[in-house]
């Protein structure tokens, strides 16, 4: 929850104080920042799964090292790619590139504590670290500084973040803590993440499609006006994060899988119903909140909140997948982006028929990962003859 209000703070006063064409491309870069950071939640999810297995800390360092490296190597050359595309300032776009391999290192140090089911430590660095990303960042936004030097003051909030969540791990336990991993180990390791990394790829630009689109279909206003409606999407997809978070240790055990897969998919679908109810019944202060400029989407926040509340059952489908090194069910998720963007490219003029879009698309690709999911944990427990197998298949 401190996560997402900092995060969400700074998205919403900045829809205040850059307008509705300024916050546009600010929420695009934020959008290519989200899914060119996607090795790190990759990695955040490999490191648990090997550390529930029994890896060292020094070797889930290694490799978090190692894949911040190849990272930095991938997104500097995109910088100008970036600043051509969104039509914005290549400081901008640097900013929010640059910030990359630094929360790879983050979120190395937090799947070092969720594989250890250290909740509390790991409650502290993903709160902590959301505050100490935000907090330069809206100092220098309300100081009247650009886009540019917002998200610089991020990535130096971000830097100091992942330095602090380090002493917390090593705080808690020793840094050689678990069954020793060698360094060949260690280089294979690089495999699985981006293994991983493909399959939260598919989600995150299924999550962020449309907003990008948004620059190329809608003008200006109306692209900011969708930047705003999005914040619902990402608040209904992000909320209840914590339930991937604190089951996956489980998820990453065949013995208690099928139920873990189960528990998450049911409270994702709950925490959703109470998103996009909330979102309809907060909608008319929406524009006390953002301005009156962006009241022409307030009675559309409920299908915002819709679409992100179905990604959400859509990532904890696919946690499943990578906490049994299982990727084939990424296909399935790249092919319904690749449907929903023809039709957001072709038939989308509005931000209604463009919200539309993209929630019928999370909608129909989260039904068919979901119900594949289901029938894979399921299997292998019967199989496997795990206590319980039966139950859970009646």
């Amino acid at each position: 929850m401190t996560a997402n209000v900092a995060g969400y703070l700074l998205q919403l006063l900045a829809s205040r104080w850059l307008g509705v064409a300024g916050y546009s491309p600010f929420a695009s870069l934020l959008a290519v920042q989200m899914l060119c950071a996607v090795p790190a939640l990759a990695l955040q999810n490999v490191v648990a799964r090997e550390v529930v297995r029994g890896a060292s800390v020094a070797a889930a360092r290694e490799l978090a090292l190692r894949c911040a490296g190849i990272v930095a190597l991938i997104a500097v050359p995109l910088v100008p790619i970036v600043s051509v595309s969104l039509k914005v300032n290549w400081v901008a776009a640097a900013a929010a590139l640059c910030t990359v391999p630094v929360l790879v290192l983050l979120s190395g140090e937090q799947g070092i504590l969720q594989g250890a089911s250290r909740f509390r430590d790991l409650a502290i660095v993903l709160g902590g670290a959301s505050v100490i990303r935000t907090t330069p960042a809206l100092i220098v936004l309300a100081s009247g500084g650009g886009i540019g030097p917002t998200l610089w003051a991020a990535m130096a909030g971000a830097l100091v973040a992942a330095l602090l969540a380090r002493r917390v791990v090593d705080s808690g336990a020793d840094g050689a803590a678990g069954r020793a991993v060698d360094s060949a180990a260690g280089m294979a390791a690089v495999l699985p993440v981006f293994r991983a990394a493909q399959v939260q790829a598919a989600l995150m630009a299924l999550s962020s499609a449309d907003l990008l689109i948004s620059r190329m279909v809608l003008s200006d206003e109306d692209a900011g006006r969708y930047a705003l409606g999005a914040i619902a999407a990402k608040i209904a997809f992000w909320l209840p994060q914590a339930v991937g978070v604190v089951l996956y240790p489980k998820m990453a055990q065949p013995q208690h899988s099928a139920r873990a897969v189960r528990s998450a998919l049911t409270v994702l679908t709950a925490v959703g119903a109470v998103a996009v109810l909330g979102a309809a019944l907060a909608a008319p202060l929406a524009p006390l909140f953002a301005g009156q400029d962006y009241a022409p989407v307030q009675g559309l926040l409920w299908l915002f909140a819709l679409q992100g509340a179905l990604l959400a059952v859509l990532q904890g489908a696919l946690l499943s997948a990578i906490a049994a090194d299982r990727t084939a069910s990424a296909a399935i998720t790249w092919l319904g982006l690749a449907v929903g963007v023809v039709v957001m490219r072709t038939c989308a003029h509005s931000v209604t028929s463009l919200i539309a879009i993209a929630a019928g698309t999370a909608a129909l690709t989260t039904l068919v990962i979901t119900v594949l999911a289901l029938r894979t944990v399921r299997e292998p427990a019967a199989e496997a003859g795990v206590p319980g197998a039966s139950a859970g298949s009646a």
